[in-house]
């Protein structure tokens, strides 16, 4: 019988019923026989890749949407304290003018996004992705560890990358404030 004979013979609810049963045992099957290649070595299809930067794309822009910078977010002390935090935290991955690829950065997969050439996130965007990280992508959410003054901080540096030289980014990383933990212990809420 063929699938217009099925349906009309079959009340809509019925058919509806099937069909889902039908797709969930086939998605069930595919995860159980692991169909899909999840090595980090083993780029993912075009579509799927599409989709997940999608999602990823979009659930940021949601989420940052009520999120306001600080007003003091472009001062040179915030710039400072974010290029310390950048060199201890991000720049295996996300690397900086004039950082060669690290062996981390090589492995990764999706790449991380080399900061210091141009993004299009706004500065929420950016707090709200160093808080909170981003699933299946290496990066972690350090507001489990850090106060949002200083993932401001990092904002305020990381948006600065995109116009810095090798030497202005040496400089900046060499002037940074040394004792972070000391730093965090006077955040208020941090002991």
């Amino acid at each position: 019988m063929d699938r217009a004979r099925l349906r009309h013979h079959l009340p809509s609810g019925a058919f509806v019923g099937i069909l889902s049963s039908v797709i969930l045992s086939t998605a069930g099957l595919f995860i159980y026989f692991g169909v899909y290649d999840i090595a980090a070595d083993a780029p993912h299809t075009r579509p799927v890749y599409a989709l997940l930067e999608s999602l990823r794309d979009r659930s940021i822009a949601i989420r940052a949407r009520g999120i306001v910078p600080p007003a003091d977010l472009n001062t040179p002390m915030r710039v400072s304290i974010g290029a310390g935090l950048y060199t201890e935290m991000c720049s295996s991955c996300h690397l900086g003018p004039g950082v060669e690829r690290s062996e981390l950065s090589q492995g990764l997969y999706p790449q991380a996004p080399e900061l210091a050439k141009s993004t299009d996130l706004s500065p929420a965007e950016q707090f709200w992705i160093i808080k909170h990280g981003v699933k299946l992508s290496a990066m972690p959410a350090w507001g489990k560890t850090h106060p949002d003054p200083l993932i401001w901080d990092m904002v305020a540096f990381v948006r600065r990358l995109p116009r810095m030289t090798s030497g202005g980014y040496k400089r900046l990383v060499a002037s940074a404030p040394a004792d972070h933990d000391a730093m965090m212990k006077d955040m208020p809420g941090m002991k």
